[in-house]
């Protein structure tokens, strides 16, 4: 399926929904890039890093501001949003008129303009930005992790500008992927993972970092999914970030509302 054919199913607004999820910011403060990336670290040095940097904590609430451009048409829309690490991301518009929530098992959410709701698997994400999703890929993408267990293979590592760029020593014939990551805190500068077969392609930038209560999350990321020649790109800024409150997880698909279902 071409993302503009799953645009035009489930709209915009829901679309952004799709890709975003998490962070938090008690009195946050922008992190500043002061590091100099060094070709004396190995790749398992970076990767020990990286990992070691993982944002902790257990619960987080956020305001997120989303634009979303496809072609000629650009929306943009503000969004709550609540996370349990590891366990639940729920995201809804203003006045409740759309909610998401996503958990290890499912995929699900409901849009009150058109009365419809989806109840299913990852195959909706995974065909949004063109790779195969879990709840954990989702997650990592969206507080600067690798997507994948770097442990898993052996990696190279190489200086590109001021950045660590890390790929597998034997890149997949089906995905090529390639991570930068940023000296000063070893978060992801940037993801990319192109599919040349299928003329895919997906992009995640992040342009700057906050501390919150001395965790490092993201605060402004673009997203680019390529789908042949369709193109989407959503930005993500977090304006309102709070880690380790209590959170509330409300959903409840409306009755009499129509399914939609992906093929």
């Amino acid at each position: 399926m071409k993302l503009s054919q799953l645009y035009i199913n489930i709209k915009v607004t829901i679309s952004a929904m799709l890709i975003v999820t998490a962070f938090s910011c008690n009195s946050a403060k922008s992190v500043i890039d002061s590091g100099v990336a060094s070709d004396k670290l190995s790749a398992k040095q970076v990767i020990r890093q990286h990992e070691k940097n993982e944002a902790d904590f257990k619960t987080m609430n956020a305001r997120v501001a989303i634009d979303i451009i496809q072609g000629e048409n650009e929306q943009g829309h503000t969004f709550s949003l609540r996370m349990e690490k590891d366990k639940v991301i729920w995201l809804s518009a203003t006045l409740g008129m759309a909610r998401m929530m996503i958990t290890p098992e499912k995929v699900r959410f409901y849009n009150k303009i058109d009365n419809e709701f989806f109840d299913g698997d990852y195959k909706l994400l995974s065909d949004v930005v063109g790779v195969d999703l879990d709840f954990m890929k989702v997650q990592n993408i969206l507080l600067g992790q690798s997507i994948y267990d770097l442990k898993d293979e052996p990696h190279q590592v190489s200086i590109s500008g001021n950045s660590y760029a890390l790929s597998p020593k034997d890149q997949n014939a089906l995905i090529e992927l390639f991570y930068l990551i940023n000296p000063s805190h070893f978060k992801m500068d940037s993801l990319q993972l192109q599919q040349q077969l299928k003329k895919r392609m997906l992009q995640v930038d992040y342009s700057s970092y906050q501390e919150v209560k001395k965790q490092i999350i993201p605060e402004n990321i673009r997203i680019i999914a390529v789908d042949d020649t369709d193109q989407v790109a959503i930005t993500l800024e977090f304006k309102s970030v709070s880690l380790d409150g209590e959170v509330r997880f409300p959903f409840n698909i409306p009755e009499g509302y129509k399914e939609i279902e992906i093929k």
